[in-house]
């Protein structure tokens, strides 16, 4: 088949790409090996297009799959100029394997050192999403989908319980990681964060967990009561992103005032008569 350099990919094509990336992602997931290499060449000679434009594809679908807030392969760093049929095409896929729900829901525990990374940085000029992408990701809302994922967020809040009880006793207090409290397991959600823990020092920290099994930049939900003990407790309050969880947790720490490091959007009314 002849290279169609320049040319838009046909939608056989791009059904092609999809369908080979979810089964390479799925297979990375579970901790096999695959040789991407190998599945560039089978993908050269089923569709004629080159092994750049093959992989500049992939970082496509890498950019659709970071959108809907799911893990994505691995050293194929999202590219966000995909067109409106390659998102159509990757949620098709996604519904069809159930991967959706599969994907974002999975909470199989990671290892209690938790690795905190610097907070991404706040985009002065969000990027403008096609109307019709804008309402796929409507379907799902990353952000509320992580929120209700109750198995998930436990695990989340579990892991950064045991990483600060690590980290305390690592650091010689062994008398306050025993201090070291599950807020929202013991007593319930109403104080407006997870965990109280404390600097090496003794200080209070109280950390309010979010969890979900896609990238640092996936979106996420902080209710009202979240976003006062926030505001009047910026001193001891940490909120604790945790993304990538299903395959190598990692973290972020954002300290009062929130909106320093990221746009709060408000999205729920309270109706009364």
């Amino acid at each position: 088949m002849p290279e169609h350099a320049g040319t838009p990919w046909h939608r056989q094509e791009i059904e092609a790409i999809v369908a080979d990336y979810l089964d390479m992602l799925m297979i990375e997931l579970a901790g096999g090996a695959v040789v991407k290499a190998e599945r560039n060449r089978a993908l050269q000679a089923l569709t004629g297009r080159s092994h750049g434009s093959i992989e500049y594809k992939h970082q496509n679908i890498s950019a659709v799959m970071a959108e809907f807030g799911l893990p994505f392969i691995r050293g194929y760093k999202p590219a966000k100029n995909y067109q409106r049929a390659l998102f159509e095409t990757v949620d098709a896929h996604l519904c069809a394997r159930g991967l959706h729900d599969r994907l974002a829901s999975t909470a199989s525990m990671g290892p209690a050192e938790l690795v905190y990374q610097p907070v991404p940085a706040l985009n002065s000029q969000p990027t403008r999403i096609d109307p019709d992408i804008h309402r796929i990701i409507r379907r799902y809302d990353p952000a509320l989908r992580d929120a209700r994922a109750r198995e998930l967020g436990e695990a989340g809040e579990e892991l950064v319980f045991q990483a600060e009880q690590n980290w305390l006793s690592s650091n010689g207090r062994d008398d306050l990681a025993a201090k070291v409290r599950w807020v929202a397991k013991e007593d319930g959600d109403g104080a407006g964060y997870d965990i109280l823990s404390f600097s090496r020092h003794g200080q209070e920290r109280w950390l309010e967990v979010k969890t979900t099994n896609g990238p640092s930049s996936t979106p996420f939900w902080i209710s009202e009561n979240e976003r006062r003990v926030a505001e009047e407790n910026p001193d001891v309050f940490r909120l604790t992103r945790v993304f990538d969880f299903a395959r190598s947790p990692a973290a972020f720490s954002l300290r009062p005032p929130l909106t320093d490091h990221v746009r709060l959007i408000p999205s729920q009314y309270r109706a009364t008569f």
